[in-house]
């Protein structure tokens, strides 16, 4: 526990010897109901988010990016020092959103699900029609080294921008201070200290994983 956080966590050096070493796969912390996604926001975005638990007036045109696994939204935001990346929000949604997202996602490369489509110019259409976008990138260790396994973040604007902000979403929790805490030990190359929201393999049905291209867990 951390009186910085509310997240259930625990030391990076235990947990992350339990992870799958390569493929792709998602790396989350749920319980039956809900599970955490990542965001980054200048200051005013997020104090505004989490004093109303809610974000203020978006543009429901624009796409923004969610990511469920916090080791990869370390080295996108390089542990809250990037401009306008600034405040790191953790966003508790339902599982029944996360889900309908992931069920409407066409990833961003081809390659990663061309069994999926009957060619490649019916996956470009369903990727320039798509509310849901998904990206498959190479995960990366907390000092920013890249992995074999990848890291999934998903991309919604439009209707399912709007029910992941005004329905799906149950809380949203600042974990910046927690982060540069963190951040201290990696810096101090006290690896063996730091601490990171405790994260398990997300289940997904089959027909789902075979359709955004994760791999099995051996």
């Amino acid at each position: 526990m951390s009186s910085l956080t509310s997240l259930n966590i625990e030391l990076y050096e235990i947990q992350s010897k339990k992870w799958p070493t390569f493929g792709r796969h998602i790396m989350a912390q749920y319980d039956e109901s809900t599970i955490i996604v990542y965001q980054a926001f200048k200051p005013s975005i997020a104090q505004y988010a989490v004093e109303n638990q809610k974000f203020g007036g978006p543009s429901f045109s624009w796409m923004t990016w969610i990511k469920p696994n916090f080791a990869w939204m370390m080295y996108r935001s390089g542990w809250a020092t990037k401009t306008n990346q600034e405040r790191i929000l953790a966003i508790k949604i339902t599982l029944q959103g996360f889900n309908t997202i992931l069920s409407n996602a066409i990833a961003s490369s081809y390659e990663q699900v061309r069994n999926t489509f009957v060619s490649k110019d019916d996956w470009n259409l369903a990727l320039k029609t798509s509310d849901v976008r998904l990206q498959w990138d190479p995960d990366h260790d907390l000092i920013g080294r890249k992995l074999n396994r990848r890291a999934i973040q998903l991309g919604i604007r439009g209707k399912f921008l709007e029910q992941y902000s005004n329905e799906w979403i149950q809380s949203i929790e600042d974990i910046t201070e927690f982060v540069k805490e963190q951040h201290k030990f990696v810096v101090e190359e006290k690896l063996d200290q730091v601490m990171t929201p405790f994260e398990i393999v997300y289940n997904v049905p089959k027909d789902l994983r075979e359709r955004i291209g994760l791999d099995s867990v051996e």
